[in-house]
């Protein structure tokens, strides 16, 4: 036996090399790199001794193979974490002498060990030759038989004939090629390995080729008696349906005999809805035909629906077309069509009653708080949903009069010509009795048919509302000012079914418009949807969030697809994508909810009535919280008002410095807040003074009331709020706000509606004379910003900044840089509105006159010192209520805005000064005689 040194390779478990055997495993880096430097560095191709790992937590085998390496693949330069790729061809048997204590793969190299070659010499048996040809020949033959690939069943055929024609000297060569390539355990491949002996090798070899035929067969007999076991269980299945079937004819025949006994034992259970289909697919398809016979005659819908049932009777039950068929009757029949009978509206009773007006007064008063304006356009609305109805109903009296009356003449002139036709017969009768006398004794008396009673007039309902078009309501404001509730307000007072369609996030204009019929699994859009789920034509639809619809992608344009849906001079025959035929949704209610109008496209704008809800006071909002808020948390948490009482002062502080926003649902989250924190002191308070004691609901209820422990205490007062809320949110800001020089208080419009201030920081910093902008500004403020500079600059010398009308204030005496800043850097900035607050700025770090803290200001400036109007008049002055603002400077042309749109008791906390001038501003701002003025400038002011 020769002996020598190779590098030791240890293959992973449980993978094993033959000789003869190719095999392509992963190695790491460190591996793959000692074994690139070995194939380097050796002339000819280089050998390594290949081991197999006994088990993975023993050491290595005592038997390997010298494996010639073949392939060696570095990773890609794109991703060096990947591993080498090595390729492996096994030579022949080897022995392991040192293992150098190596009981796992390396990661740091490869080692070096002494190996065994074994001799080769000698010949083996014809008997085991013979018995090991019988056995692969045999497991060759199953193989084939069992494969189903043409390929597979060929390159077993070739290797039987290679195995008949062996010799004995390479009879184990090809046991070693066999057993390389057959999936045996990983134990009989390792004995197989160490088999050194050709005797011993072939008769470990015919052992495992007989145990992989057994396991052949075996596995053969267990497939066919599955298959024969599912024979079985269809025929099974099919007997059992036919059991089934004949129960169910015997039952029908039961039920048809009304002389049968009731009480049979031996009848089987009764069928349920959900075993007899065929009887519920009759029901549902005559419900279909039902509903189609129902819609009006000569109707779009009508014939679709006729169309559509006649091809459904074409179609096989099987077929995938049927169910869509089906699928599309049973939408087009379940949409409330006006025409069709029963689907009239019921809300008529409603608007006739002389109570209607009242009623819903009371309804909106009811749910909401204030918005009196709000309410008021609301109730002109409903006036003239009565009013239009009403005449329509007048319209359609009349007609049904004129239509009576027609039919009276009709029969009047009738019977004027069939008196007429009696006469000339009674004159011809009287005639042949006197020329032929005892021709006839009797006269001839001819009756004139009575003319029969009208017919009671048919209703029709295309006339009834015809006249009646539901305008499109947009309600715009902040959240939580209660835009939704509204429309469920209007729809009770109608007695109407409310839906709501959130539009927000909706990319796809097949989700208005509905998908076609084409596509797989089809159907309506949102707006068929929702009148199928009120069952009439006359709901009550929100739009939520109209302004957040996604605009232009290549799925369609959403915003453009409500165009129709919400013009009242097209909506009549809105055309949904599947439902293919048109759908009037005139009488619907459309209101549609939004935060801003910036984000809605002008057409749908236009297409819309806008209502305001701007937001609520400290003193709507302490109302909104005693009558809904606060009842809604104690309901919800499980107390009554006998638990809990909140202060009026409590309740203010967490109206003022917990929240500050334009609705309430911050309010009622504080308030929530509270009634969850005296809750668990109610229920400790019951655990403590009920221990021991009865438990039950009814004992609880009557003992905690009587006792009044005098640890637990209902009344939350201001002291109690910073243990319950924590430190106060708004409270810090308040005590920051402070004069200081070159800065104003501005007030602005949020995003989302809700009104504030904002604070106009400048600084003088050296530079060379510019101006430099910040705080994430968009185009027109900037403009702002250098119109005033450039204001302040034409003004310098009266102002007293300069010595001489020609020289620059920020470079005479010293060259210097302003730096103008508006807090929140995160938040875009855009707008005219900081005009006169940038102004009022630049004055006063030039002069050094102090704008007092509690003074805010909004309007647009001009080149020439004009004051403009801006918008959003409403949320700012409530925004700058909020913040305890006590004076406000606004444009003159936005008085009408404040006497219009701002409450009363606002105005009468605050001070508002309107100007036309920058003049006016600066001495309504810093206050007469604060600035020293030179020349002669005339200044007026106007206050309301």
């Amino acid at each position: 036996m020769a002996k020598t040194s190779l590098p030791l390779l240890a293959l992973p478990h449980p993978l094993v090399l033959l000789p003869t055997a190719r095999i392509t495993i992963p190695v790491p880096k460190s591996t793959g790199e000692a074994l690139l430097t070995l194939v380097q560095e050796s002339e000819n191709q280089s050998i390594v001794a290949a081991v197999p790992i006994s088990s993975p937590d023993s050491p290595l085998h005592s038997w390997g193979t010298a494996a010639r390496i073949t392939r060696l693949i570095k990773p890609p330069l794109r991703n060096l974490k990947q591993p080498y790729l090595l390729s492996l061809l096994g030579i022949t048997r080897i022995r392991v002498l040192e293992k150098q204590n190596s009981t796992s793969p390396r990661g740091d190299g490869i080692l070096e060990c002494a190996v065994e070659y074994p001799s080769q010499d000698g010949t083996p048996t014809t008997e085991n030759v013979v018995k090991f040809k019988t056995a692969a020949l045999r497991l060759l033959e199953h193989l084939a038989k069992d494969t189903t690939q043409q390929a597979k069943r060929d390159t077993y055929n070739k290797v039987a004939s290679m195995l008949e024609e062996v010799t004995e000297q390479r009879a184990p060569w090809m046991a070693d090629v066999m057993v390389a390539n057959i999936n045996g355990e990983y134990a009989d491949k390792l004995a197989f390995l160490s088999a050194v002996d050709l005797n011993d090798r072939l008769q470990r070899a015919t052992t495992l080729f007989v145990k992989q035929t057994t396991i052949s067969e075996v596995s053969q007999k267990i497939a066919q008696s599955v298959d024969e076991s599912l024979s079985k269980q269809q025929k099974e299945f099919f007997l059992r349906q036919q059991l089934v079937a004949i129960q169910r004819e015997l039952a029908s025949l039961r039920r048809s005999n009304s002389t049968s006994p009731v009480g049979d034992e031996q009848s089987p259970r009764a069928p349920s809805e959900l075993d007899n289909d065929e009887q519920a697919e009759m029901e549902d398809m005559a419900e279909i035909r039902t509903k189609i016979e129902a819609m009006a005659q000569g109707s779009e819908e009508r014939k679709m629906a006729v169309r559509e049932w006649r091809r459904l009777k074409r179609i096989p039950p099987g077929s995938v077309e049927h169910g869509v068929v089906r699928n599309y009757l049973e939408w087009l029949t379940a949409v409330p069509w006006p025409g069709s009978s029963g689907n009239l509206s019921t809300s008529m009773d409603v608007i006739r009653s002389r109570d209607f007006l009242p009623s819903a007064r009371r309804q909106l008063d009811a749910d909401h708080f204030g918005l009196e304006k709000i309410k008021k356009r609301l109730i002109e609305y409903l006036a003239v949903v009565r009013l239009k109805a009403l005449q329509a109903e007048a319209e359609q009296k009349r007609q049904q009069a004129a239509a009576a009356a027609e039919k009276q003449e009709e029969r009047m002139a009738s019977a004027t010509s069939k008196d007429d036709t009696e006469l000339c017969k009674d004159t011809m009768a009287s005639h042949v009795n006197a020329g032929f006398p005892g021709a006839g004794a009797t006269p001839l008396h001819i009756q004139s048919p009575t003319p029969s009673p009208p017919s009671a007039p048919q209703t029709s309902p295309s006339s009834t509302r015809k006249n009646v078009k539901g305008p499109i309501l947009l309600f715009v404001g902040p959240p939580g000012t209660g835009k939704t509730s509204l429309g469920q307000s209007i729809a009770r007072a109608l007695d109407r079914p409310f839906q709501r369609i959130s539009l927000g996030g909706v990319r796809d204009e097949a989700e208005i418009r509905g998908h076609r019929r084409t596509y797989v699994g089809s159907g309506p859009g949102l707006i068929v949807q929702a009148l199928r789920k009120a069952g009439r034509p006359d709901p009550v639809i929100v739009l939520d969030e109209i302004d957040k619809v996604s605009h232009g992608n290549f799925h369609g344009d959403p915003a453009a697809a409500l165009l129709e849906v919400l013009d009242p001079e097209q909506n009549h025959s809105f055309n949904d994508h599947y439902v293919n035929v048109p759908v009037d949704l005139s009488p619907v209610l459309f209101i549609c909810t939004s935060n801003t109008l910036e984000t809605i496209s002008a057409p749908l704008l236009d297409r819309c009535e806008i209502i305001q809800l701007s937001g609520y006071t400290y003193n709507e909002k302490m109302h909104i919280a005693r009558r809904f808020l606060l009842p809604k948390q104690l309901t919800a948490n499980g107390l009554t008002s006998d638990h809990l009482l909140i202060t009026e002062p409590a309740l203010l502080q967490i109206a003022t410095l917990y929240t500050r926003e334009a609705g309430v649902r911050s309010l009622d989250r504080a308030i929530g807040a509270v009634v969850r924190y005296k809750a668990v002191e109610w229920a400790e308070h019951i655990d403590a003074s009920l221990s021991g004691e009865d438990t039950s609901d009814s004992v609880i209820i009557e003992s905690t009331l009587s006792k009044k422990a005098p640890h637990y205490n209902k009344v939350v007062e201001e002291h109690d709020l910073e243990k319950i809320l924590g430190i106060a949110r708004w409270d810090a800001e308040e005590r920051e706000r402070e004069e200081r020089r070159g800065l104003v208080y501005g007030l602005v419009v949020s995003g989302v509606g809700e009104g504030g201030i904002l604070p106009v920081e400048t600084a003088v910093v050296p530079g060379s004379g510019r101006l430099k902008l910040t705080g994430s500004l968009g185009d027109v403020i900037k403009e702002s910003g250098e119109l005033a500079l450039s204001w302040v600059k034409t003004h310098a010398y009266e102002l007293g900044v300069t010595s001489s009308r020609n020289q620059d204030p920020l470079k005479v005496p010293d060259l210097i840089d302003i730096h103008l800043h508006l807090p929140s850097g995160a938040v875009k900035k855009d707008g005219p509105s900081a005009g006169i607050a940038m102004t009022c700025a630049f004055v006063s770090l030039l002069t050094g006159a102090c704008v007092p803290s509690n003074v805010a200001m909004t309007g647009e400036v001009t080149l020439r010192g004009r004051v403009g109007p801006v918008g959003g008049i409403k949320e700012k002055v409530l925004g700058a209520h909020r913040a305890h603002v006590q004076k406000v400077i606004l444009p003159w042309a936005n008085r009408k805005d404040v006497e219009h749109d701002v409450p009363l008791e606002i105005r009468a906390a605050m001070e508002f000064v309107f100007v036309r001038t920058m003049e006016e501003t600066l001495q309504a701002a810093f206050g007469k005689g604060v600035l020293d003025w030179r020349g002669n400038v005339v200044v007026m002011e106007s206050r309301l």
